[in-house]
């Protein structure tokens, strides 16, 4: 049966749009309360929309109206198929274009890892399948992007993928020990409990994915070991699969130290967020000089991730595509100032 029927309006320059949908509960495609229909709203904020029942009334630009109808037909595809849609489906579905999102989708059922309590932790985002199958056929996968993206989560769930499939012996979790702001020489307790703080979102990742029983002892016989990156040096991780999170906050000789640590039968995962840097003013970065480096070295991988990637509250997406817009607008404006030709002093008359 088709999926929907169009009444075409008038000649005017707005539209109106008749669809009913078919062979789908409209419950699920427009949430409870209209939930997901009022965030598919929020994308199209210049159509009028109306849901009675099985029907959508919509009035508009008809270039907007199309694109609605477009989207909406691939929600209904996807609810025929999977009989369930969240908020992240239907970003992800609004944000991709084409049919294709709904293969990404199917294939982002795949299961990396099992976790405790029933948590399934898959690929949520395209970009986050791209790093499941980049490091499928490389040694070494450095995955960008800016907070929220799931590139710390998703490298943990490889690692303990790996663990549990006994492709490698042990974990090996390290991220530079830079203030984001604060002071480390503040904080009460030994060095292990200055640096905890620090390594949290790792450790959060592994009680999601390990039983805690399991985990204590993993952690206690360093087949799981969480240390900050100045513990690496002069260190061979052979038969390990370790993962540098904060790349970000490394210094050059701190990176390529750590990229040199790689030892035989082990997979490397570096993260970053390259518009977070917690460094000292006068101090570089490693990452970017490091990406240049490895740039076309064969067995070494990278994603790029971006807003579209961001599985935290929707208005951390927002948030993050108005700082790149802010970023982008400095830029220009620094290029124009660049470019203004200079005046010269004018010359002193001659006696």
């Amino acid at each position: 049966m088709p999926y929907f029927c169009v009444n075409k309006g008038t000649d005017s320059p707005l539209i109106e749009k008749s669809i009913s949908l078919e062979d789908v509960d409209p419950a699920v495609v427009f949430g409870a309360h209209n939930a997901y229909l009022n965030q598919l709203r929020t994308y199209f904020p210049k159509i009028k929309v109306v849901a009675r029942g099985n029907d959508v009334k919509l009035s508009g630009d008809p270039h907007d109206v199309a694109q609605f109808e477009e989207k909406l037909h691939l929600i209904v595809l996807h609810v025929q198929r999977f009989q369930v849609l969240t908020e992240d489906q239907l970003d992800r579905i609004v944000l991709e274009s084409g049919p294709e999102v709904l293969h990404q989708l199917a294939a982002h059922d795949e299961v990396i890892v099992h976790g405790v309590h029933g948590i399934l932790v898959k690929a949520r985002t395209a970009n986050q399948r791209k790093m499941v199958e980049a490091l499928e056929e490389n040694d070494m996968l450095f995955a960008l992007g800016p907070a929220g993206t799931g590139k710390t989560y998703t490298a943990v769930a490889l690692a303990v993928r790996a663990l549990k499939n006994k492709e490698v012996r042990r974990i090996v979790l390290t991220r530079p020990a830079v203030e984001a702001g604060e002071n480390l020489g503040f904080l009460p307790g030994d060095m292990k409990e200055k640096l905890d703080p620090y390594l949290q979102p790792l450790y959060d990742a592994l009680r999601d994915m390990i039983p805690a029983e399991r985990l204590a002892l993993y952690l206690e016989n360093k087949t799981i070991e969480i240390a900050p990156l100045a513990f690496m040096r002069g260190r061979t991780l052979d038969n390990a699969f370790v993962i540098l999170d904060e790349a970000q906050n490394t210094t050059p000789v701190q990176i390529k130290m750590f990229l040199t640590r790689m030892g035989r039968n082990a997979r490397f995962i570096i993260t970053g967020d390259p518009s977070q840097r917690d460094l000292p003013r006068k101090v570089p970065s490693g990452l970017p000089e490091a990406l240049r480096i490895i740039d076309r070295i064969p067995g070494i991988a990278r994603v790029d991730l971006n807003e579209r990637d961001v599985v935290r509250h929707p208005l951390v997406r927002k948030i993050i595509a108005a700082y790149d817009r802010l970023d982008q607008s400095r830029t220009s404006d620094a290029a124009e100032v660049s470019a203004e030709p200079q005046e010269s002093a004018p010359s002193e008359p001659h006696s």
